[in-house]
């Protein structure tokens, strides 16, 4: 459920892909020092929007420099880091080992298997890190497990404990903002669990695999009932945002939670679409 929060490039300015690229620059060299290469490419924009979000609202010490790498070794480019880009380091390597976990249990992937015992540890740093906050997640997430496993088809119940997971992450502290970031979160993740559903339906149904969607799939109007709940998760979403007081990089993270969280669910639309066209 990763790679659903990005940036629509085509509707940003030059001066505002430079900044977004410098967080994600940023959360990559935090993974990289935190938890090394296997945490590195772990890297997720999902968690870059985080950082922005939260540096906006809070606007805390940042470091800024340049640096290459190996995506760009020949030339130097800015990054910026802070707390917060820690703390979505943690939580990337976190959501990354129970995907890992996940993906062996629903489809036996030796690979995940072998990535998430290399993860263990970091988990358990993490687990004693943020025990209330992990062990709140753990207990989501093992509930999202059943549900699944018992073939549970009530969106509404299924996203809403995905949105809760999502929700605990972006509560960062407990102070006047957190119920606030807590339901942007909530909605994000909703939109998220709901686009995932949306994006495997058809190969879901091939392998036999659980998906929420399925009894939904055979109503004609399925494609536009889908838009319909995602199109209210982001109007929920952008209301709470709009609620923060936050005005650096504002424009950019309109741009993501307007714009390019649709990216996705406009590639499958067209390509449903295009399938459908042609076998008529």
């Amino acid at each position: 459920m990763f790679g659903y929060v990005i940036i629509n490039k085509g509707d940003m300015k030059f001066k505002e892909f430079d900044v977004y690229h410098s967080y994600y620059c940023g959360l990559c060299r935090t993974l990289k020092n935190r938890y090394g290469v296997f945490g590195q490419i772990s890297l997720t924009y999902d968690m870059t929007f985080l950082v922005m979000l939260l540096t906006s609202l809070y606007e805390p010490d940042t470091k800024e420099d340049t640096t290459t790498c190996i995506a760009h070794p020949f030339e130097k480019h800015p990054y910026r880091r802070n707390v917060f880009a820690d703390y979505a380091a943690d939580m990337n390597v976190l959501f990354t080992y129970y995907k890992c976990r996940d993906d062996w249990t629903d489809d036996h992937k030796a690979l995940k298997l072998g990535y998430g015992k290399l993860l263990k540890g970091a988990y358990r740093k993490i687990q004693s890190d943020y025990s209330k906050k992990v062990k709140r997640i753990d207990s989501l997430m093992r509930e999202l497990a059943r549900e699944e496993k018992a073939g549970n088809e009530d969106i509404d119940k299924m996203a809403c404990i995905f949105g809760d997971i999502l929700g605990e992450i972006f509560a960062v502290r407990k102070d006047e903002w957190e119920e606030s970031l807590r339901t942007l979160g909530c909605f994000l993740g909703k939109y998220i669990y709901l686009l995932d559903a949306y994006e495997d339906i058809e190969e879901d149904i091939k392998k036999n695999r659980y998906n929420p969607l399925k009894k939904r799939y055979e109503n004609p109007d399925f494609d536009e009932e889908i838009k319909t709940f995602l199109t209210m998760m982001m109007a929920g979403c952008s209301k709470e945002f709009e609620k923060l007081p936050v005005i650096e990089n504002a424009e950019i993270l309109r741009n993501i939670l307007y714009s390019g969280v649709w990216y996705r669910y406009d590639v499958v639309r067209a390509k449903r679409e295009k399938k459908e066209t042609e076998h008529e």
